[in-house]
């Protein structure tokens, strides 16, 4: 998956935690106006879908789950677009891919299998997800099992009670111990930042999740009552940004829950594009996890090379 080295972990800096604090209104008036503002059309907006269409953490996580939606899932995953519209756009030959496929734990040899000869990673869900109140050994023991089952990609949910009791030692040493659990594994860290209470905290965390060698920070599980949003998303790309500006270390990002619409995925793909740059608008650096997200962006190409709007059963997911 990876195009650059992964970030290393680091000693925690609590001074740097520390200093970190947010303005809110700042960040809610910057989002305003970049909704606002930024806008992309017709054939720009088509090639912009395709690679939103890349970046995507196609995922299940119901509890009727069989290893026959997964495989449908990962059929929709290996050709995410209809023939007939790549061919409209010249991209037959492009392999256009999602990013990876995310299961539950239970998932994962069907996810595997259904995705042999491809270069499609599977990543699956840890930690005693959602809540991530197992016990500690129970959520290693999980990281250990997924791995050994076929997971390249492994997204924990950190303790939100060390966030919002600002304990930030006993965070790091989590992660620390996630992150040694996973070998070789990428270590996508969740925040759950709608259970977090302020945007400070969710910088801080995301501050703390990096120097433990987290390879991505994930907005949220998409089971809190608020998910992502373009507020939160842009702290957590300002600490990415900071933290790559004083330790060189490059860390991914991945917005998730309730992104369900091509226009959102271009909102957040034009504040990455101006936040952290055109080198992050690749799937080793930034993902969208999302289930209906897919079908309604390939519904907005059909349109964009059609001029009609399709019924949404023309672009089925499983």
């Amino acid at each position: 998956m990876s195009h650059h080295p992964r970030p290393p972990i680091i000693p925690l800096d609590m001074q740097w935690i520390n200093a970190t604090t947010i303005n809110r209104s700042a960040v809610e008036r910057r989002c305003a106006s970049h909704t606002a503002r930024r806008s992309v059309k017709q054939q720009t907006q088509l090639a912009w879908l395709l690679r939103a269409i890349t970046c995507i953490d196609l995922t299940t996580l119901a509890g009727d789950d069989t290893d026959a939606t997964v495989y449908r899932l990962c059929a929709k995953a290996r050709q995410p677009v209809r023939a007939d519209l790549l061919a409209a756009m010249g991209m037959a030959s492009a392999g256009i891919t999602v990013g990876a496929v995310c299961v539950y734990h239970e998932m994962i040899p069907a996810a595997v299998k259904a995705l042999t000869g491809t270069a499609i990673p599977v990543a699956a869900v840890s930690t005693g997800f959602p809540a991530g109140l197992t016990p500690f050994e129970t959520r290693l023991r999980e990281i250990e099992l997924s791995v050994a089952a076929g997971a390249q990609e492994i997204d924990i949910v950190i303790s939100r009670r060390h966030v919002l009791n600002a304990n930030w030692q006993a965070l790091y040493d989590e992660v620390c111990a996630y992150r040694a659990m996973c070998g070789d594994a990428h270590l996508k860290t969740i925040l759950a930042t709608g259970e977090l209470g302020t945007f400070t905290d969710v910088a801080r965390a995301s501050l703390v999740c990096m120097m433990a060698g987290a390879d991505f920070i994930k907005t949220s599980t998409g089971k809190e009552p608020v998910n992502a949003t373009l507020p939160v998303s842009l702290v957590m790309m300002r600490a990415i940004r900071d933290f790559q500006q004083q330790t060189g270390h490059i860390v991914g990002f991945k917005p998730a829950g309730g992104i369900r619409t091509a226009k959102q995925a271009l909102d957040w793909l034009l504040l990455i594009d101006e936040e952290l740059g055109r080198d992050w608008l690749d799937a080793s650096r930034f993902r969208f996890g999302a289930s209906a997200l897919l079908g309604d962006i390939e519904r907005q190409i059909e349109h964009g090379i059609t001029g009609i709007y399709s019924a949404a059963n023309r672009h089925a997911m499983a």
